[in-house]
């Protein structure tokens, strides 16, 4: 069995056109939607998404403005930028980027996002929108990846839903931005969902669960961490690992996922490439829910509806769920 490549770079070209209609269509209406990033430190691989995000919002016509802070900046420092940018009526979405610095907790910098821009569900209220299938964002990652299932199994003649909800879907990878959001999504698709982490690995139960998966998600953040062997055949193999490898004969450094990909690709019938799989889609979501707040904050703006001015007619849930 030779996998089927599911490419995210053509995926992602696609959702690409409809939010640049969507920003048109608010800029000429007078919302112009505007993303703004927090960046603490020099981290190379917040730094290199930054650049990325930085590029894909101009070329969509979005505003774009970053708040860079040294690494050994206050906790309050981050806080009250994440304030300030909350505050700004032109930023329609706030992104805090990952890693913080050590000094500074993630819980307290989250806190300080106002819901409403928190485009990557971040805030403990939008994330407990999300455990609770009521999402006002979903998370660019998590959202992706179904995207991207979605997109394959339909193109193959499927139905999604059906496909879901007769599948065990097993995560590895337990972080609050990818993991524990993928499976709330998979759960609120009727998947038999199975979670893994470091602790299942320790007590040797990966293996167990990963070769028993219809649909596999690997979001663990270690370089090939699994194996042809350790799935079973056919299964649908998601790869959002991106880990930067040394090679020590030449030198160069290479993207490669959490699966080893040439063996994997052997047994599965489907599997996404690093790079051009889940990132770029990742991306272009982000603008997306970036866009799904101006809305949002149209509707809502008591100015315009101090003065008469209709909003959208929108489901918000509609709007922002994957």
């Amino acid at each position: 069995m030779t996998a089927e490549l599911i490419d995210g770079r053509s995926c992602a070209a696609r959702l690409r056109e409809q939010v640049q209609a969507d920003v048109r269509e608010l800029t000429a209406r007078g919302a112009r939607p505007g993303l703004a990033t927090v960046l603490a430190g020099d981290s190379y691989p917040a730094r290199a998404y930054e650049r990325r995000v930085r590029d894909l919002a101009e070329s969509l016509g979005c505003r774009y403005s970053c708040v860079a802070l040294p690494g050994d900046a206050a906790e309050a420092d981050v806080v009250a930028a994440v304030g300030g940018l909350c505050a700004d009526p032109r930023v329609s979405g706030v992104l805090v980027l990952r890693p913080l610095p050590p000094q500074v907790s993630e819980a307290a910098v989250y806190r300080a996002l106002d819901p409403l821009k928190d485009i990557e569900a971040v805030h403990p209220v939008n994330a407990g929108l999300l455990a609770l299938e009521r999402p006002r964002f979903v998370p660019s990652t998590p959202a992706s990846v179904f995207h991207l299932l979605d997109t394959y199994l339909s193109r193959d003649g499927r139905d999604p839903g059906e496909v879901y909800r007769r599948s065990r879907v097993v995560v590895v990878g337990r972080s609050a931005n990818v993991g524990k959001p993928v499976v709330s999504l998979a759960m609120a698709r009727g998947a038999t969902v199975v979670s893994c982490d470091v602790h299942s690995a320790r007590a040797g139960l990966l293996r167990e669960h990963t070769t028993a998966a219809d649909i596999l998600v690997v979001a663990a953040g270690v370089p090939g961490l699994l194996r042809g062997v350790d799935v079973k055949p056919g299964v649908i193999a998601v790869d959002v690992g991106i880990n930067a490898v040394h090679d020590e004969m030449t030198g160069a450094v290479r993207l490669v996922g959490d699966l080893d990909h040439d063996s994997v690709a052997r047994r599965a019938a489907a599997i996404t490439p690093v790079p051009g799989g889940v990132g770029p889609v990742t991306y272009t979501w982000l603008l997306r829910n970036t866009v799904a707040a101006a809305r949002l904050a149209l509707a809502t703006d008591p100015v315009r509806r101090a003065k008469g001015l209709p909003g959208p007619e929108l489901d918000v849930r509609e709007l922002v769920s994957a």
